[in-house]
């Protein structure tokens, strides 16, 4: 956790220093009315700089607001940060902290009438579900579970719907208006994070159209490492840009890589004698032959870099690292090596791309991460709300006591299944007992795989679905278990998933292929050079991704590459580490 600037009368430090320069900085945006983005380097107390923000804005105006029945609205993307700031804040009446999509829903929900018209516009998949059942009527529209659907009498959405709802009807004056009476003040945390095409109508409609709202952006550009959709930067002439020039979390010598790789936003760290220690690996003088082709190509074997990361783990553990996973991780920014060290193997090999497994892309490995598993560990623990929270109220029907006996059975049977039986296995027991009920995609592809089993000759384009399907059922659904785990960041590897938010005292970072979309050497040769303009995206997704990485470690910073690096590439790691920094694996340091 982030330490901010003490309340005490005593000299401050850089950190802190740098820290009472952006609040006083935001204080005056927020007692002008003026929009504003405060950018908040790793580490740098983004979260400490909302909350503040926020109670600065209750002392000016929370009694008004009180008579007026309006609020502040702070936008966050997780359950988790809600309830922080819900929490930080003791609930105070007048902040209405909410994720996107439930703030958004808690006002298109009033919205019935124009909801309707534009719902067959979203999709052609909408405007077939509408056709389907005879056209828009009276339909009451409902966000509840999640999964589209549409009825004669009501119409559900999609949680990405919601989005592309609220999206269009920010375009609208009446909306706008009900709006801003509501909400005269919209803070967004992790405001990089949000939709794009949102971004944009938010900036358009709400921060450059003669809008009164107040608009506070909180987080950092260089921190967007997840999606495609996402906005990254928001930039406009009517936003007052603030930097955060603190990090309160990394001892000096690792602040100063961080301001080696982003001179624009420079920082000072909270002590400037704890030093840091930083070790950079290659495997340059590896001999042998690499892996080729497609995403891994430069890579090591399996094999080898297997027992050179356990190798150099030893080495670090002799030098003082404690690799317990209270105090080190591991962060996995490769697919080398991750499913030998999980148990996952089957798993691995099934699919070809390896976010439809790590980022949960395959719809049968989200519904076991995101529900399945989430419900078998909460039923273990007996905590039976959190279960209809996944599920929703809807779908945990218990109007008698043999319902209770049901349910109880089912979950017991499949606690059982999980450990000694098949992904296939678990299907059909939850087709059978619908307790829970598969996902409504799942059970759309389970049609289509057992009508595919009764035909003599499956058709050539369906046969890789097929296969592949075939050959999950067959899986044993225990790495099911270690693969969520490990997506779930209950072991001390992490993925990119598990990186942003974090802080340990010591990191290991392991730099390889199998990402389709991550090329680590071209990532730091092209820091050196000009970025293709066709390529700017890519350069960021991956440079961000390393910055990410590189900042979570307050005391402890090693960095092992599996993939081959050329001399342009080794240029830019001894500009940002230092030369004295880099070494080879074999090197004893």
């Amino acid at each position: 956790m982030v330490i901010e600037m003490r309340n005490i009368n005593t000299v401050l430090n850089p950190a802190e220093q740098a820290s009472k320069e952006t609040l006083s900085a935001m204080f005056l945006a927020i007692e002008n009315n003026q929009c504003f983005r405060l950018e908040a380097g790793a580490g740098a107390g983004k979260t400490y700089s909302l909350i503040e923000a926020l109670k600065y804005t209750i002392s000016k105006y929370g009694k008004l607001y009180l008579k007026q029945n309006r609020k502040i609205a702070c936008i966050t993307y997780t359950n988790v940060a809600k309830d922080e700031i819900n929490s930080r804040l003791d609930n105070h009446p007048i902040v209405y902290a909410e994720t996107i999509h439930a703030f958004s829903w808690n006002i298109l929900k009033n919205f019935q009438k124009e909801m309707r018209s534009f719902i067959p516009s979203i999709s052609e998949k909408w405007e077939t579900r509408i056709a389907e059942i005879g056209g828009i009527k009276n339909q009451t529209i409902k966000y509840d579970l999640g999964y589209p659907s549409a009825s004669e009498e009501e119409i559900t959405l999609h949680h990405n719907d919601v989005i592309d709802i609220m999206t269009h009807f920010l375009a609208l004056k009446k909306f706008r208006a009900i709006l801003e009476s509501l909400y005269p003040v919209l803070f967004i945390d992790e405001y990089q994070d949000t939709n794009n095409k949102l971004a944009l109508a938010i900036k358009e409609f709400l921060i450059e159209a003669d809008s009164k709202m107040l608009i506070g952006l909180f987080g950092d550009h260089w921190q967007k490492i997840y999606g495609h959709s996402s906005c990254g930067i928001i930039e406009s002439t009517r936003i007052k840009f603030i930097g955060k020039n603190a990090n309160f979390r990394s001892d000096k010598n690792i602040v100063d890589v961080l301001n080696n790789m982003r001179p624009e936003l420079p920082q000072f760290p909270k002590n400037t004698e704890a030093k840091g220690e930083i070790d950079i690996l290659h495997t340059n003088s590896w001999v042998g032959n690499r892996r080729t082709g497609g995403h891994w190509g430069g890579d090591l074997p399996v094999e080898v870099a297997h027992e050179i990361l356990h190798n150099t783990i030893i080495k670090l553990t002799n030098k003082g690292w404690d690799f317990s996973p209270e105090h080190t991780k591991i962060l996995m920014l490769t697919n080398n090596i991750l499913a030998a060290e999980q148990n996952y193997l089957s798993i691995a090999s099934t699919f070809s791309n390896t976010d439809d497994y790590l980022k949960k892309n395959d719809e049968y490995i989200k519904f076991f991460v995101d529900t399945i598993e989430p419900v078998c560990e909460y039923y273990s623990q007996r905590k039976f709300g959190k279960i209809t929270e996944i599920l929703g109220g809807g779908a945990v029907a218990l109007k008698k006591a043999e319902d209770k006996i049901l349910w109880k059975n089912s979950l017991d049977r499949l606690i059982e299944l999980r450990i000694s039986g098949t992904i296939g296995d678990v299907i059909e027991h939850l087709q059978l007992t619908k307790q829970p009920r598969l996902s409504y995609k799942i059970e759309d592809e389970e049609t289509k795989f057992q009508a595919l089993k009764l035909l003599d000759d499956i058709p050539e384009e369906e046969k890789s679905f097929f296969e592949k399907t075939e050959r999950l059922k067959a899986i044993k659904y225990s790495e099911v278990i270690t693969l969520t785990n490990y997506i779930n960041d209950k072991t001390p590897f992490s993925t990119k998933h598990g990186v942003k938010g974090a802080e340990f005292e010591n990191v290991l970072v392991v730099c390889g292929r199998g990402w389709n979309q991550y090329n680590w050497n071209q990532m730091l040769e092209w820091s050196n050079t000009a970025v293709p303009d066709e390529k700017i995206d890519t350069f960021e997704r991956n440079r961000n991704l390393f910055y990410v990485a590189c900042s979570r470690p307050k005391k402890r910073l090693a960095i092992l590459f599996t993939q081959q690096l050329s001399s342009l590439g080794i240029k830019t790691l001894k500009k940002w580490f230092g030369t004295q920094n880099i070494h080879s694996f074999d090197d004893e340091y």
